[in-house]
């Protein structure tokens, strides 16, 4: 990475990744010109349940997803870490590598955003780089505005347009898919298809691992017992 890299953010805990975070990532990536995406997989991803899977299968699936895809390679920034990946402490890594403010682009959905105010180290972690805010089904970015207003000063739709004195927010309305990684999970416990909801490699690991149906149907069976 040089002085003028762009690098975009993707993480997440990915269990499983699917089409709607590639997208995500390429949408971003294409509209601020990015010279890569890096797909971050969570080790101990916060405010939620453990993953389903192990940190393993979720990295292998994640690598599988981008292999090919323009822009976007996988990193294991976070996977091997015991505490909790916080976005604050990701950043912090990065510009411990060299990388300014100004050179990362952490991308995340319109959902996840309308709740900044409960991430961690808000607001200190909106000045450790840009971000990216790309529409999910349901959450427009350009609806942020209104939500957010003590931030509306630091959105921007415009790449050129950006404010000079600290990191933007880019809001930006992208069409991805209406896909979630719990609706890929319920459907795998139902013996159900994903087909058209993960990449095909993805989906091929799932069913030589035997992930999540077999874990699924053996909680279904204890809470019967």
């Amino acid at each position: 990475m040089n002085a003028s890299s762009r690098i975009g953010i993707l993480g997440g805990t990915f269990d499983p990744v699917h089409l709607g975070h590639i997208d995500t990532a390429r949408a971003a990536g294409a509209a601020l010109d990015l010279d890569e995406v890096m797909v971050v997989p969570s080790g101990t991803p916060p405010h939620r349940q453990s993953p389903a899977v192990s940190r393993y299968h979720r990295f292998a699936m994640t690598a599988l997803a981008v292999t090919g895809v323009e822009r976007l390679r996988i990193s294991d920034l976070e996977i091997g870490e015991v505490g909790a990946s916080y976005t604050f402490d990701t950043l912090a890594r990065l510009r411990a590598r060299g990388l300014s403010a100004s050179q990362i682009f952490f991308i995340t959905g319109a959902d996840a955003f309308a709740e900044i105010a409960t991430w961690s180290r808000y607001p200190e972690v909106l000045d450790m780089s840009h971000f990216v805010v790309v529409s999910r089904p349901g959450h427009r970015a350009s609806e942020l505005r209104q939500s957010l207003p003590a931030l509306a000063n630091r959105m921007t739709a415009d790449r050129g347009s950006a404010p000079a004195t600290q990191p933007a927010i880019f809001l930006l309305d992208a069409e991805t898919p209406d896909v979630s990684s719990t609706d890929i999970r319920r459907r795998l416990a139902n013996r159900e298809s994903i087909a058209g909801l993960v990449p095909d490699a993805v989906g091929r690991y799932i069913d030589q691992h035997g992930l999540y149906a077999r874990r699924e149907m053996s909680a279904i069976g204890r809470s019967l017992a």
